[in-house]
């Protein structure tokens, strides 16, 4: 019996120590889940602590790293030790150097404040380095060897026979092209990837992927092929037309490294021995769609037993390899699809399928016909009044997709284009459309989903979707303006001030990563940085007089590497990025005059309202802000950054020079622009907003100024006047000086100017101006009207950080420590929120009922937290049903209206009586 009672404390002491340790999951390298193909010398790695447990910490950590997911345990290429430390987030490899193409193993194991003894080993990850360096390209750049048609420039397909005569232990493809392609081995299609290698600054960086193809090699003979598309590489971009860019001619480069059981290994390349044709993609451009004519199909072109007799041999090309990066970004994936929700007859007579969202992507079908018929798909975003599609806001381009049927049943979808729509027109088909055959397949960049957002108003909870929609339809590869008419550019603009709100939504970090190295070598001489990246405007555009800056556009530069480190926690970001935005500081303090950037070209407010026929009859009249006010605004924000990330880096000098500096933009601005009581010379929303928003008025006048644009809005009868540089932060500076409720009228406003006016139209995505349809129906401006463009979306950065309170700080970024504020009103009964972290998910989610609240709170471990409670006082707030003295939980402050805590990890449920 004894015997028994020690063995039951026992298992009751086990089950106790089991219960208190935490377990690692989530291993990430390098922000990704067991990449391939890294070219990054020093990879970081992050994992997650998960524990039952409240306020857990780590305290230490341990990585061992082997090139042999078997014997990881040997630690073969490094072993950290035990190192005291709470950091689990961008912890630096710190081995051997990485070998090209060598797959490395890891695992993590951690000791936390709740015991003393090491969690578990974490689950085994692994990354695998890419080639590294040019040096270990064997590749030749291969051209079609035959005679192009120049006109529409049919994609080539390229092929090889190969043998893998031994047992193949793995197969890795690294392959990437001039224009894009998609690449087969032995009938079956290479990754999911699409539209790769996606859009960068080719001549400067352009990326290559890499593939493990392990199992779509087979024993002998094997066949390798690869299409090609004109892409953005040589198709026509921007409203100029331009063709050939980059180049005139399409290319690929690829190696296929094969290395057998028995340790011997060999390279396929491409090389002399390829050969090239083409095939059934007859005409593909970004802007106008893609002719595909089933009749030329070559059935089985990327296998072994498929004759290539009458192909042409290819040409090589020493272009080099300098310009060559691994793909470092999530590539462009397919995601939701969609079913028509109605098949329409237009007045005219047109059918046409309404897919009930406005999506990027294109349509798959299915259709039986004769050989010779001819389907037309014609994408648009809308139907104008009287229902018919609506092409004028296309412009130029075309964006169809066409085909030639071989006769017979197929199932048939592009290749090398988009589209941006929620209509399609559909020409070419007899008799009824059965809806089921066709199905709309998003493709954005493959950005984990992180952020949710809901609250107890329907039309908030649309325009909240209506913001998701708009990132995924933009953030293709760069994050673009729109994705339908003859633009689609990665406008420096709209990205900035997207950016906070991006980062939530989605997994950005590395999306932006990639984008800002090219805006770093896009960046002229004097430090200015274009408007455009990649910049195809460089040689033609409009602003090319002399290269120059202008406020919220290049300010990019700066503004997006600190909100990634912000969001993320990402050091490495601000330091890669540091010297380019140290350019484009100087080149700002070079053209101001005394301190002052009065001169120039300027954006201004970009799209701000304006009167025009049919607009409400408003008190007041056009918004219109003096743009080299917006401009030294922004200088005075920069600088601040600047000094922020010279300091984070610890660059004392630098940091001294901008203190200095913003005083001074200050001063100008003050003297230039405001009169002795703080009146400003432009009265707008915009003017006030960023004035307040970036400190540029003496506190002592900022009670005023508040109130003037108050009194703003109020002549507007509660709507706002703002552009995409004063929208951003109207509502944050309500909030920030005590008008959260005048912010709410705003955000709940319904009649244009708003952002509630399109959801109430029907909008599902965000517009490019605020009456881009006016309520009659018809449509504002059809030359530069985009449904699907999503900076005036950037209020969603307000909705999550001041209706559910999610917030982070510079004090523990990246969510290390999570400030959580709900400013409860509008009418709202309850908001709820959740954002996926590097730590794991932090939550807000309130209810009210009457005077009381109930929040619930979720903090992840390794991380902390300020709370603010709405309460009256900290004897009405209770947490989990007892009071808080007995919870645990230690009052650290009161704000008006606010009980404030200081809580560790753990899921939290506060009641609270509120503040009359």
């Amino acid at each position: 019996m004894k015997q028994v009672r020690i063995l039951f404390v026992l298992l009751q002491l086990l089950s106790t120590w089991t219960f208190a340790q935490s377990s690692v999951q989530h291993l990430l390298t390098e922000n990704r889940v067991n990449p391939i193909g890294l070219d990054v010398a020093i990879p970081r790695l992050s994992w997650q602590l998960i524990s039952a447990r409240q306020n857990v910490q780590q305290t230490a950590y341990e990585i061992r790293v082997s090139t042999d997911a078997a014997s990881i345990a040997k630690a073969t290429s490094w072993q950290s030790g035990r190192v005291a430390s709470d950091q689990s987030v961008h912890v630096p490899y710190g081995g051997a150097a990485l070998q090209p193409g060598q797959r490395y193993f890891w695992q993590v194991r951690i000791w936390d404040n709740t015991s003393t003894k090491p969690s578990a080993w974490s689950p085994v990850a692994y990354w695998q380095a890419g080639l590294l360096s040019a040096a270990n390209w064997k590749a030749k750049w291969i051209e079609p060897g035959y005679v192009e048609d120049t006109v529409n420039r049919p994609s080539p397909l390229m092929r090889k026979v190969f043998s893998a005569p031994k047992k193949v232990r793995s197969a890795m493809l690294s392959i990437t092209a001039h224009g894009l392609y998609e690449a087969q081995i032995n009938g079956k299609r290479v990754g999911d990837a699409y539209l790769t290698p996606g859009w960068t600054s080719y001549n400067q960086h352009l990326q290559y992927q890499t593939y493990d193809v392990t199992s779509l090699l087979n024993p002998g003979q094997n066949a390798i092929g690869v299409s090609l598309g004109s892409g953005w590489y040589r198709g026509r971009l921007a409203w100029e037309k331009q063709k050939n860019i980059y180049g005139k001619n399409l290319a690929v480069l690829g190696q296929l490294a094969i290395t057998y059981t028995d340790g011997s290994s060999e390279t396929v390349i491409t090389d002399e021995s390829w050969k090239s044709t083409t095939g059934p993609v007859r005409f593909a451009e970004i802007y106008d769609g893609e002719i595909y004519d089933s009749r030329l199909e070559k059935a089985g072109w990327s296998t072994t037993g498929y004759s290539d007799s009458d192909w042409s041999g290819v040409t090589t090309k020493a272009f080099g390899y300098t310009n060559l990066v691994a793909n470092y970004n999530e590539p462009i994936r397919q995601h939701e699809t969609r079913k028509p929700l109605n098949v329409l007859t237009t007045p005219k007579g047109e059918t046409v399928l309404d897919f009930g969202q406005n999506l990027v992507g294109w349509l798959k079908f299915n259709v039986t016909g004769k050989a010779g018929d001819k389907i037309v798909l014609s994408h648009v975003e809308m139907l104008d009044k009287f229902g018919n599609p609506y092409f004028e806001n296309l412009r130029t381009a075309k964006a169809q997709a066409t085909y030639l049927l071989k006769g017979g049943s197929e199932t048939l979808e592009p290749h090398f284009t988009f589209f941006g729509f929620r209509y399609v027109q559909v020409q070419g088909l007899t008799g009824p459309i059965n809806p089921a055959d066709f199905t709309a397949i998003t493709l954005y960049s493959d950005m984990p989903k992180t952020g949710e957002f809901t609250t107890s108003n329907a039309l908030v909870n649309q325009l909240q979707r209506n913001i998701q929609w708009g990132q995924r339809g933009n953030f293709l590869d760069v994050p673009t303006d729109c994705p339908q008419r003859d633009e689609r550019l990665g406008w420096t603009g709209d990205a900035e001030v997207f950016s906070r709100t991006a980062a939530f939504n989605f997994g950005v970090n590395n999306f932006f990563a990639k984008w800002l190295k090219d805006v770093a070598v896009e960046q002229f001489p004097n430090g200015a940085v274009p408007f455009v990246i990649p910049d195809v405007l460089r040689e033609t555009g409009p602003f090319r007089s002399e290269p120059a800056g202008a406020a919220g556009w290049s300010d990019a530069s700066i503004i997006i590497p600190w909100n990634m480190y912000l969001s993320y926690g990402d050091r490495r970001i601000v330091e890669q990025q540091y010297s380019s935005m140290k350019a484009y500081e100087g080149y700002m303090e070079r053209v101001a005059k005394d301190d002052l950037w009065s001169e120039g070209f300027q954006f201004g407010d970009w799209l701000s309202y304006v009167t025009t026929e049919g607009s409400p009859a408003f008190e007041a009249k056009s918004a219109f802000t003096d743009v080299h006010l917006v401009a030294q605004c922004f200088f005075a924000y920069n600088t601040d950054l600047m000094r922020k990330a010279a300091t984070l880096l610890g660059k004392t000098e630098d940091a001294a020079h901008y203190m200095a500096l913003l005083e001074r933009i200050k001063k100008a601005f003050q003297n230039a622009y405001m009169t002795p009581n703080g009146r400003l010379i432009s009265d707008t929303q915009t003017a006030y907003v960023l004035a307040l928003q970036f400190d540029m008025i003496p506190e002592n006048l900022r009670p005023q100024a508040i109130n003037r644009l108050v009194e703003n809005i109020k002549k507007y009868k509660n709507h706002l006047t703002t552009g995409f540089l004063g929208t951003p932060f109207l509502c944050p500076v309500l909030s920030r000086f005590g008008r959260t409720d005048v912010a709410y009228d705003l955000l709940l406003q319904e009649t244009y100017p708003s952002w509630l006016y399109p959801v109430k139209m029907g909008a599902t995505t965000i517009w490019e101006r605020w009456d881009s349809m006016k309520p009659d129906s018809t449509f504002q401006s059809p030359s530069m009207t985009s449904f699907n463009h999503y900076a005036y979306g950037a209020v969603g950065d307000w909705m999550y950080r001041t209706i559910t309170g999610i917030d982070t700080d510079e004090t523990g970024p990246g969510y290390k420590h999570t400030i959580i504020k709900p400013q409860p009103g509008g009418g709202f009964t309850s908001a709820s929120a959740s954002l996926q972290t590097y730590y794991g998910t932090v939550r807000s989610n309130w209810k009210k009922e009457a005077d009381k609240l109930a929040l619930t709170v979720e903090v992840p471990a390794n991380t902390t937290a300020t709370i603010y409670v709405p309460a009256k006082n900290a004897e009405s707030v209770q947490e989990g049903g007892r009071s808080l003295v007995a919870a645990g939980v230690t009052v650290s402050g009161n704000e008006p209206g606010y009980v404030v805590m200081k809580i560790g990890s753990g899921v939290y449920n506060f009641t609270s009586a509120l503040a009359k």
